[in-house]
């Protein structure tokens, strides 16, 4: 079995692979502090938890846009399944042309997440990842990566709104009843969405135009289900989108 680890700056995402079938799926908070011992620990207990023996993962694949947590992923390979892990990143053969001014800038989940939607779709793409940040990657008709756009995540918007006004309240990030709100929590929780609806749509439509070329647009991302059903822009959603993308870095990279 493949394990595939995406780190993100939030979350941990670690994703089981049979063949090309995802069967297991466990989140945990990225944390600095932790020690690769720690993270060991927890990832064999989550794999107990669902029955699984250490011994049938035979591979492991690493996508990470946090340099503090890439070399504990790797030992934690190490250690609770004595292998060694490919990692995303310069070198790695992707099959996808990277026509970035400086390929070695790009994240690692957004080349994933290119080359996953590529591999589905077989067009031209745009890409929204709904993460810390929000990034949005333009994939040409080819499947040459352009380039994209990255937006403070929505979370980081709201948490912002929370910390700089002293008499708003914390609120959940959901779809309020109405736009107009008729009380503080929806109020926010109207500014928060439906204006984050509008950032979406408003690029998508900007990248569309200059792109020239038709579009598809898929999101990805912990939030991309409470955006898409608003968006006018968001024609899909995968949720497993970065996982696939790996499994699919690791098959082009074999032999």
């Amino acid at each position: 079995m493949l394990l595939a680890i995406d780190v993100g700056n939030t979350n941990i995402v670690y994703g089981l692979f049979d063949g090309e079938r995802l069967v297991h799926q466990f989140r945990v908070e990225s944390s600095r502090g932790r020690t690769a011992d720690e993270y060991a620990v927890t990832i064999r207990q989550l794999l107990a938890m669902r029955g699984i023996e250490p011994g049938h993962v035979d591979a492991a694949i690493v996508a990470s846009v946090v340099p503090a947590l890439t070399e504990p992923m790797l030992d934690l390979v190490r250690r609770a399944f004595a292998l060694e892990a490919l990692v995303v990143g310069p070198g790695i053969r992707t099959g996808m042309a990277i026509l970035y001014e400086n390929p070695r800038e790009v994240g690692a989940d957004r080349i994933v997440n290119a080359v996953a939607a590529y591999e589905r779709f077989r067009g031209g793409l745009l890409v929204v990842d709904f993460g810390t940040a929000t990034t949005f990657d333009c994939v040409s008709p080819k499947g040459e990566y352009l380039g994209g756009v990255i937006s403070p995540g929505i979370q980081i918007s709201a948490d912002a709104l929370f910390a700089r006004a002293a008499k708003l309240p914390r609120v959940e990030i959901a779809r309020p009843p109405r736009a107009v709100g008729r009380n503080t929590q929806h109020s926010m929780q109207s500014g928060i969405v439906y204006g984050y609806v509008a950032l979406v749509d408003g690029l998508c439509e900007r990248l569309v135009e200059e792109l020239d070329f038709p579009c598809k647009v898929i999101a990805t991302g912990g939030l991309a289900r409470v955006i898409a059903p608003l968006s006018k822009r968001i024609e899909d959603v995968d949720d497993d989108l970065t996982l696939v993308g790996l499994r699919i870095l690791y098959e082009r990279n074999q032999g």
